[in-house]
This record gives C-alpha cells, structure tokens and sequence, in this order.
C-alpha cells in the first residue's frame, strides 16, 4: 500500500509532467541593476489558506465575469462614458493575465485573447488608443484630460500579456503606443501640459515605457523615459525627484496624490533597474520611509481624500474617504519592487500587511464587489460601479501571489524565500531539474506549518524562513536531514543542503497571539487588537446588544484564543459607558468586518479611558434616521467630522435625524449642524419652508412640533452651499420635557433631479 507521502510525491511529479509553468518573455535588455529577490513566474505558485481564498475568489467570481464590453465601449465609439474610461480595460488585462498565469484556467485565458484582438483592433494608424475625439487628445480639455493616463494603462496591460504569450500584435501596439508618445512630448507639447495633478498623472506612463524599451531594446523608449523624470522639474511640474532628494515629506511634493505619485515612483524603480543608476533610488527610498513613518495606517495603507496630509494626521471616517484601493494596491507594487531590488524584509513586511487587511478589507468576502475608499471607522461602502478602485484591486489580488515565494542567492547556493504561512506550493526551477516545496499550514489559527521537499533526486538548495514581524518566536527543525541551519541577523532562519531528499520535512513554529496596539498620536487614548498579519475590528452587527460603536472601549483583558468554527473569529470583554458591566464581544479581522452591511471600529477606547464628557443631552443615546444612507458616522458622538447622509438614490419629500433618551430630560436649545454638501445633495431644502425640531415627550408617544431652525439659510433643492459642521439652532422660551429629539425638513437634489437626500453631523440638545 501507497503511503500518503508517496502519493504527494507522484501527485507531484505528475504535475509537474502535465502542466509546464508557463514563464514570461526574457527581456532583451538584461538588469543593469539586478534583483537580489527574484520573483517566480505565478505559474509556480499555488497559494492555500486565508489569503489564497481571497485570490481565487478575486480571479473565479470578479476577473472572470467582469462584463468588458462598458469598458471598450469607450474605444470603439469616441469620446467614451467619462474621461477616465480608458484605464480600466488596460487594468483588467493586467490582473487577468497575472490570474490566468497562475491558474491556468482556459476560459479565463480564452476571454483575454478576445479582450486583447479586439482592443487592439481599436487603435488608429497613428498609434492612438485612448477614447477621446482628435480636437482633444493629449492635452487638459475639459472631460479630456487623462489620455496619457489611459494609454499607461493599456502598455502595462498589453505587455503583460505580450510576456507571458509571446503575442506579437500586443507588443506592435505598444511600440505604436510609445512611437505616438514620443512624437508628442517633447516636440508638441510638454507631457506636463497632458496629465492632471500638476502632470503626475501624465508622467506614471514612466514605468511601462521602461517596460516598453526592456521588451524591445529600442532605446528611444529609453531616452523617452529620460525625458519624463526631467519634466517633473519643468515650471508648475511635481518636483518628485528634487524634491524627495532634498529630504521633503510626500504632502510637500506635488499637490499630495497619493496614487498618482507612488505610480511614478514605481516607474523609477523600473527605470533604475535598466539603468543600473542607483541615485534614482534614493528619492524612493526616502518616500517609502516617510510613508511608513508618517502616513501608513495600521492596516498598510495611506491618503485620505486620496491625497497625503501632514505626518500622522491619518483620520479613520467613512467621511475622510481613507485608504483608496488604487492607493493600496500602488503601495503594494512599490514595496514589490523594492523588496526584489534589496531582499530587505521592511518591504515585505508592509505587503503582508497590505494584504491581509486595506486590500483583502476593500474587496467583499464573496469576491464580487469592492470598495473605493475603506474606513477604519464606520461602514463599508460595496459597489459595483466602473471606479479606478474597482479595477485596480483585482490588480493588488494577483500581485499578492508574487510575494508568496521568492528567488534569491545565500553562500554561492540559490535559495528559496518563503515568505508565506499559508498552505501552498512553489514549483522551484533549480540547475538540475525542479523541485516542489509544499507547505501545510495551520495558519491563520496557529503558527504551526510544514514544509515537505518533493524530487526525484538529491538537489542543492538553501531555505529562507523570515521571520514575520508579527511574532516574538521563529523556530524552525528539519527531519530527515542534515541541512546546516543558521539563524539571520534580521531573526530569519536559513536551512541549506547540496543534498536535499525527497520527502525531507521541515517544521516551522512562530507565536501567534492576541496583542494590543497603542494608537499613538494619530490615536491618543485609543487601542486596536492584532492577531498575527490581521488587525481585528469590532463589528456591530456580529454584536447584537452590544454598546454601541462610539460607546465600546477594550479591557485590560485581551488574552483569547480563535473561537470554533471556520472564521477566524475572538471573543473577548469590552465595555459601553458603564466600565463595571463588560460584554462578551465578538472581534473578527477587519478584513471580513462589514460584510454584511454592520458597522465597524478598529480604534477602540483604550482601558481606563473614560467616555468623554460632552455637553449635548443628548450625547451617545440612541440615534436614529429617516433612511439609512450610505455614510456610518454618528450624529452624537461630539465629532463633527463624523457625519451622516441619507442617500439611497430615492427622492422623498422628507428627511428626519432623531436621538432618543433613556430617560426624559429638560431642553432649552436644540443645535443641528451640517454634515457635507455633495453635487447631488446632503442638505435641506428650505425653498418651501425651513427644518422642523420636533420632539416625543414620552416612549414611542406622537411627535410635536415646537419651533424651526430659523437661521438655516433660504437654500433651494439645488444650490445649497454650506460648510460642513455649521450649527443652525432653535431657542425656547422656556424649558421643554423631552424623551426624544428630532429635526426634519425635505432633501435636496442639487444636479441630480431624480433623488434628494440631506446630511447631519450632529444634533444637539442643552439644558441653557
């Protein structure tokens, strides 16, 4: 009888046999700067356990069944839906080929190659592939002005599926592409005078033209490239490169967009590695310190309002729209290709925690949705519009297998980097043959994972096992060998062998435990939970009867094990207003946190913190709304910035925000404030009479009315200018008994006469 290991090791083998790895294009020009982390082609890799299940969510429910036709739409018949139409096909030819590498999957493969044989049949005589009329290209028209933009995309896209089918009219339109870019700037125009963000937009082409001359050694392409640093210097221009040399902070480069300029950093690692000049190196090196220093949330993202703000100013609302997807995958792809250029683990220690938290919390559990902007505090915003952000995490999913195992050199022998903890397997190339390493994990549960060597034959190999940043402990042993083992300066374990066995095992133990997290001074007085990689959140709606969110502090108690059950899931005391009556909550990664519609905090009141004292009546009761709206922030949590909206895409006559006491309390003065005027709305309409303050004098008793928000401006419902947080109030005359308090008033629509809704950030009562 076949043993089980024996089985693996046929399983194996036959796999090997049956399906080759299918491997990328070598370039023509060779690395001036080599990789000291080489990156294995993603057919090698097959990544298991928490994450995996995220990938392949990514590739069978969103990549798979994404409807390409609204997204060449735009290129068949110009000018398309909106200006930035054109990027998402080249973003989806991206991820999909990098998913279709690693699975194989034919359908996945056969719908790229229409994708490809029809976009490419979209490009005009003169090289154009972008999706606006000739009287506006390349330039800042008006609805016109990301051609350069769109084109990027299509280069990345088109070539990485030129590397790894070898397909000839893909690389014939890239070259098109960048003839027409070159007869363009700088001999029309400066490339600055096409692209948006001070031509930040414009100049991210850098990185695929450096792509562009790898894959065709034209050196054009090279100079081109050349150009385009030296831009950013021009009158107006960004200033990336002088001035992250002069040591600025990344709020002090450009106008501060995050995405636009971490994509042109990430062209100047290109562009270093065909050179082999380190100096542009150094202004990367300094903006990827300054972001983890100064601007990455704990869950490894940055930007809010998609912009860098001043060092640790790093809010948590839904309203600060935090943590953009396009930024996150960007950030991504920047530590990638820092990691391949040095091997340091700071880089890919900011990856795993990308991944397993800001990118894995944007895309929905079932794989079908995402979000564009992910809070730390509030409620998660899943769509299934067309956004730069839709199309740009299944990017940052494919992506995350390339880090999973990585290639590089210890004492004369190549080695394996294994970067992962999740079940797995990496199809490892080596001088005499390939080998398989495969890894059965009990992670995310435990630290505890295996390591088991398949060959038909002895083989050289040293194995690299970091040591995460998220564990105290690394301990690694080998059975069924004499592999010298060396502990790393950085804590990592090195295992090496010229004479690996087939079937050799290796255990890999690290702790995993439950830790609180200081919040610092982005997050005085506050704490977060972490297991492992994953940063916790307390949801809502896994906590029926709960405190709720603004009310919720932790205890000094944060000793638990993961609770039964597939989830990865804790259990453990918090505290409301009362510190002397905990409650058994329910902590999940935040990640899965507000799936199903709940809302969430990662920041929690620290232990021993009291609730704040505030002035309001009617702070931290119970608050309700007309509609729910789709922006989780509270209306009496003493936080302006933390707001509320109605909109559900419906227009009623009218909108209501209530808060509702324990108990009956005396009221003089009622003060609503403003949450945030939007194009299409946020605020009332007061063309047919100003906001009404009704109140309740008893449980569920009738409302009445007892005066208006007189100072509330003769706004109609489609100009409401109003700045957010400004207080309008109503005055008594002498006190009033209420149980409950509520404004209401009619929605505005502002430029979208279909639906109304209006905003709040606070309602206020006072007792003078």
């Amino acid at each position: 009888m076949k043993t089980f290991a024996s089985l693996l090791v046929g399983l194996a083998v036959a796999t090997i046999a049956q399906a080759a790895p299918i491997e990328p294009l070598p370039f023509k020009t060779p690395d001036k700067l080599p990789d000291v982390a080489r990156t294995l082609s993603p057919s090698r890799i097959h990544l298991g356990g928490w994450l995996g299940n995220r990938v392949a969510l990514n590739e069978k429910v969103r990549l798979l069944n994404v409807e390409v036709e609204p997204l060449l739409a735009g290129y068949r018949k110009k000018p398309g839906s909106h200006p930035w139409i054109g990027e998402h096909i080249g973003k989806w030819l991206h991820a999909a080929t990098l998913a279709w590498v690693n699975t194989g999957d034919p359908a996945l493969k056969a719908k790229l190659d229409k994708v490809v044989a029809e976009l490419v049949a979209c490009q005009e005589p003169d090289g154009y592939l972008g999706t606006y009329v000739p009287e506006q290209r390349f330039g800042l028209y008006r609805g016109a002005d990301w051609d350069v933009w769109s084109h990027k995309y299509n280069l990345i896209g088109l070539l990485t599926y030129h590397q790894y089918t070898g397909d000839a009219r893909a690389l014939d339109a890239c070259r098109r592409m960048g003839d027409l870019l070159i007869a363009t700037f700088p001999a029309r125009k400066s490339i600055l005078a096409a692209g948006t963000h001070q031509g930040m937009a414009a100049t991210s082409v850098l990185e695929p033209i450096v792509l562009l001359y790898r894959s065709t050694g034209d050196e054009r392409f090279l100079e081109f490239a050349r150009y385009i640093v030296k831009s950013w210097d021009e009158p107006n221009g960004p200033g990336i490169l002088s001035r992250l040399t002069a040591g600025k902070g990344l709020d002090e480069v450009g106008n501060a967009k995050a995405y636009e300029m971490l994509s042109n950093l990430v062209g100047l690692c290109e562009l270093a590695r065909a050179t082999g000049d380190r100096a542009y190196l150094d202004p990367v090196f300094h903006a990827w310190n300054d972001v983890v220093k100064n601007r990455l949330y704990i869950t490894g993202s940055a930007s809010a309002a998609e912009h860098f703000r001043k060092a640790h100013d790093l809010p948590n609302g839904v309203a600060d729209h935090i943590g953009e997807v396009c930024v996150t995958t960007t950030w991504i792809q920047l530590s990638l290709q820092l990691l391949r250029l040095t091997g340091e683990r700071k880089y890919a220690d900011e990856i795993e925690r990308a991944a397993y938290n800001h990118l894995a919390a944007a895309q929905h559990p079932s794989g079908s949705d995402w979000c564009y902007y992910t809070a730390l505090d509030g409620r998660k915003q899943y769509d299934a519009h067309i956004t730069c952000c839709h199309s740009s995490g299944p990017r940052g999913m494919a992506l995350a297998v390339q880090e999973a195992y990585l290639m590089g050199e210890w004492e004369g022998r190549e080695a394996l980097i294994v970067e992962t903890r999740e079940s797995s397997r990496a199809t490892v190339p080596l001088p005499g043959g390939e080998v398989v390493v495969e890894q059965t994990s009990e992670f995310p549960r435990t630290g505890r994972s295996t390591l088991r060597l398949l060959s038909s034959r002895p083989f050289s190999l040293a194995l690299v096992i970091p040591k995460p940043w998220w564990t105290a402990r690394l301990t690694v042993s080998s059975r069924g060998s004499s592999a010298e083992l060396k502990v790393q300066p950085d804590g990592s374990i090195v295992l090496a062998s010229d004479a690996w066995q087939n079937g050799t095992e290796i255990q890999i133990n690290q702790d995993l435990e439950l830790k609180a997290v200081a919040g610092g001074v982005s997050n005085p007085d506050r704490q977060a939970l972490t297991w492992g990689p994953f940063v916790l959140a307390y949801d809502e709606a896994r906590n029926p009867g709960g405190p709720p969110l603004r009310l919720v502090g932790l205890t000094a108690d944060v000793k638990a094990e993961p609770a039964p059950g597939a989830a990865l899931a804790f259990r453990l005391p918090v505290v409301g207003k009362e510190p002397s009556a905990p409650f058994p909550a329910v902590f999940v990664p935040f990640a899965d946190a507000g799936a199903t519609g709940g809302a969430l905090r990662v920041w929690l009141r620290a232990p021993g913190v009291a609730v704040k004292q505030a002035d309001s009546l009617l702070a931290y009761a119970e608050e309700s709304r007309s509609r729910p709206g789709n922006v989780g922030g509270s209306i009496n949590d003493g936080d302006v910035s933390s707001f509320v909206v109605t909109f559900n895409g419906r227009k009623p006559k009218e909108d209501w925000y209530a808060v509702t006491l324990a108990e009956p309390v005396a009221i003089r003065r009622v003060v609503f404030r403003h949450g945030k005027t939007f194009h299409d709305g946020g605020w009332f309409d007061a063309s047919q009479g100003k906001p009404q303050v009704q109140i309740q004098r008893q449980a569920n008793g009738p409302w009445e009315t007892i005066g208006e928000l007189a100072d509330y401006p003769a706004v109609d419902a489609t100009r409401g200018d109003l700045a957010p947080g400004v207080a309008f109030e109503l005055k008594l005359k002498e006190p009033i008994t209420a149980k409950a308090v509520r404004v209401l008033g009619r929605p505005a629509s502002g430029d979208d006469p279909s639906q109304a809704f209006s905003s709040c950030a606070e309602l206020e009562a006072f007792a003078e």
